[in-house]
């Protein structure tokens, strides 16, 4: 879904699914942050692999027109890190390269540059092995012809390879073909209808799709029987962001005795964030809840005031387990979590 040459990185532009498949090239630090921030690229491991990427892209630009690349890494890291500030692992990941970068620096230009090329080409792989682990993991969770609702899109577009909550649909699928996927719209965006249900298809996965506020009916009527999302950021405590609609579901979920797991990568942990009131929510445009259409007409004038927080965090009362590479966590997430960091490090 992401690739990194010799000076350009090429994704596929989620923003023109389902209707069009195209590959954007980019060569520069602004269209790298373009893309994270106008969404052609989503997807908290997604965005990471990509601020890899760009730092790595900076320096070899820098290189080939005989600037110091330290100092375009720097720039670009700078930039890159701000693009969309909920997700932890576009910091986490531009922040790896740096340390790399004055790791090597007194190597020369040359070294510095290989050296964020391949660590980024790593990461990816890296990002990759670690979602199909977590759909190793998940798979035990889920009974024989599950339904399981999820929401937006964590599937090989936001990881850049397999998935974390999809990528145990997919593990499941694989163990019982009976196994369907409940998929919420996700507005305003529709992530999970764009997304998601190209994906499923292309898995041949069955699948039904929904309006988010559907949600609570099929509940009441025993149509799900798991709710299975992705993460943003993880804090300390086990607090989850995620996309906006996430914390509703957990509560329908806790109504309706229905598991609600998160899948995530422990590169979404963030031990320096205490609590879910800690992670900063990112506020997008009013046009993209204004912008909807219907049959052509706008749905909401065009002066209308608009609230449209990307995300919201989760408590971790509500969750049932958190699913990394590491293993599946249970409450309290404060001693597990911090465990398989630990361990993962040792």
């Amino acid at each position: 879904m992401i690739d990194l040459g010799e000076g350009v990185i090429t994704l596929l532009d989620q923003r023109l699914l389902p209707a069009e498949e195209r590959r954007l090239s980019l060569t520069s630090t602004e269209e790298v942050v373009r893309a994270i921030a106008s969404l052609a690229i989503r997807g908290a491991p997604a965005i990471g692999v990509a601020g890899a990427m760009g730092v790595a892209l900076a320096a070899r630009r820098a290189l080939d027109a005989g600037d110091d690349p330290a100092e375009a890494a720097r720039a670009a890291a700078a930039a890159l890190r701000v693009a969309r500030p909920t997700a932890v692992n576009l910091g986490w990941a531009v922040d790896a390269q740096l340390a790399r970068a004055r790791d090597v620096a007194a190597h020369g230009p040359q070294r510095l540059v290989a050296t964020l090329e391949d660590a980024a080409r790593s990461l990816q792989g890296a990002e990759v092995r670690r979602c199909e682990q977590i759909g190793a993991h998940g798979r035990a969770l889920i009974g024989r012809g599950a339904r399981i609702l999820t929401h937006c899109n964590t599937g090989a577009l936001a990881t850049g390879g397999y998935g974390t909550a999809l990528g145990v649909i997919r593990a499941a699928h694989e163990a019982d073909p009976t196994v369907r996927a409940v998929v919420d719209e996700t507005r305003p965006l529709l992530q999970g209808a764009r997304l998601t249900t190209w994906e499923l298809g292309r898995l041949g996965i069955a699948y039904t799709l929904i309006c988010d506020s559907m949600a609570a009916s099929l509940m009441a009527d025993g149509r799900v029987s798991d709710v299975i999302v992705g993460a943003d950021r993880i804090a300390a405590n086990g607090d989850v962001a995620n996309k906006i609609g996430t914390y509703g579901l957990a509560v329908l979920a806790r109504e309706h005795d229905v598991p609600f797991y998160v899948a995530a990568p422990t590169s979404t942990v963030d031990l320096s964030t205490p609590s879910g009131r800690d992670i900063a929510i990112e506020e997008r445009s009013a046009e993209e809840v204004r912008g909807v259409q219907l049959e052509g007409r706008p749905a909401a004038p065009s002066d209308a005031p608009v609230a449209n927080p990307a995300f919201d965090a989760t408590p971790a009362r509500l969750i049932s387990a958190i699913i990394t590479e590491r293993g599946i966590h249970r409450p309290p997430f404060e001693r597990t979590l911090v465990a398989a960091l630990e361990a993962a490090e040792s």
